[in-house]
């Protein structure tokens, strides 16, 4: 009996089958990374209409934030722009008459400054604040 005439072969893997399942599970993993977003902040945004709101009896106090973060009340120019300033600015204007805050700040004011005002705003009982936006027409 002669063993060694028979021819002895090299085992192999075929590597096309691990190639597919490796696709497979990349494309899983890929997918399932970007469903998750338990870490994300879900932030309810507001909603608007283009429909105006009826005027009030009387007319709302305007809080104006410049670029700066200078306050203007009713279009009069505050000396500072301190808390205390514009807390007696508004005692002054509105009176003992607690009635709707209008808050019209510059684009390039710092945000600081507008939670400021409504903070002011809020401490002496003022319930409604409204933000002045302008409707840009080239984004419709």
């Amino acid at each position: 009996m002669n063993l060694q005439s028979r021819r002895r072969e090299d085992p192999e893997i075929n590597l096309i089958s691990l190639i597919d399942v490796l696709l497979v599970l990349l494309i899983f993993f890929m997918v399932s990374m970007t469903v998750n977003q338990e870490g994300r902040v879900r932030v309810q945004l507001p909603q608007s209409t283009d429909t105006p709101l009826p005027n009030p009896p009387h007319d709302p106090l305007v809080i104006t934030v410049t670029a700066d973060g200078s306050y203007r009340v009713n279009e009069l120019t505050l000396i500072n722009s301190s808390p205390e300033t514009l807390r007696a600015a508004l005692l002054k204007e509105a009176g003992s008459e607690r009635g709707p805050v209008t808050i019209r700040a510059d684009g390039r004011a710092t945000h600081q400054s507008v939670v400021t005002a409504m903070d002011v705003a809020g401490k002496l009982g003022f319930v409604q604040l409204n933000i002045a936006t302008v409707h840009d027409e080239a984004a419709h």
